[in-house]
């Protein structure tokens, strides 16, 4: 029997391409299916987490995940890496630093959000800093005619930031925690409030008018959503 994206909770948004929306704090996880391959991006708060994106992914795409996408260094989306082994791990440049050296701040910060802090300690420790750095565009054949261009757009919602376009009929791109829909966009300690209206403009040329964005909270959004979001947060911290 065939399983559907549907039949396991995800959104198809292309041929070979997809997200679910995880519970607790509505985190988007994406998959591109290549030839052979398997591109996630994100991976969710915990390794049981992670486990269970890797066990779906395998259903989806018959295959194991052979390459994962961390847009930006938070709890809710890079916990889970660790239950991917043995596959390549792309960041921005940076994010090996942040995942090496601050990983108190991290599971701190897991906690306080409500993961129970022995899950946080586990993944906390078991995280491993990604072994391919993007400082500009990195792109990814995932064979079968299939590519992912990796785009370092930030610094912004953190000083990390990586985009993920996939082209195709529609286009679609992930854009992390810098695009949300389900609520305001967050500016913590380690945001970078007058470059974010930067990134956007970067992320918009990227995907141009009709691809599809995929906020890393929320809704899928059109260019329009991240050209209204990119004057608020212009007009929120006085940058132009």
């Amino acid at each position: 029997m065939t399983v559907t994206w549907e039949d396991l909770g995800w959104e198809r948004l292309a041929e070979g391409v997809g997200r679910c929306r995880l519970p607790g704090w509505d985190c988007t996880v994406g998959l591109v299916v290549g030839a052979g391959t398997a591109l996630v991006v994100d991976t969710g708060s915990g390794l049981a987490e992670g486990a269970a994106l890797r066990s779906a992914v395998r259903r989806l795409a018959g295959r194991d995940v052979t390459h994962l996408a961390l847009t930006h260094p938070h709890f809710d989306h890079v916990l889970g890496a660790p239950a991917f082994a043995g596959a390549e791990v792309y960041g921005a440049v940076g994010l090996d630093v942040v995942l090496a050296h601050e990983r108190e701040a991290l599971r701190r910060d897991a906690v306080e959000h409500g993961v129970p802090a022995g899950e946080a300690e586990a993944a906390v420790r078991a995280l491993v800093p990604p072994a391919h750095l993007v400082s500009g565009e990195w792109t990814l054949d995932l064979g079968g005619g299939r590519q992912a261009l990796l785009a370092n757009v930030g610094p912004a919602h953190t000083a990390h930031d990586l985009a993920v376009l996939v082209p195709g009929s529609p286009e679609v791109v992930f854009c992390g925690d810098l695009v949300e829909e389900s609520g305001e966009p967050q500016a913590g300690p380690d945001a970078v409030p007058s470059r974010w209206p930067d990134a956007l403009d970067r992320l918009l040329a990227l995907g141009g008018e009709d691809a599809l964005y995929v906020p890393g909270h929320g809704a899928v959004v059109n260019a329009a959503f991240v050209r209204r979001q990119r004057d608020a947060l212009a007009a929120r911290f006085g940058v132009s």
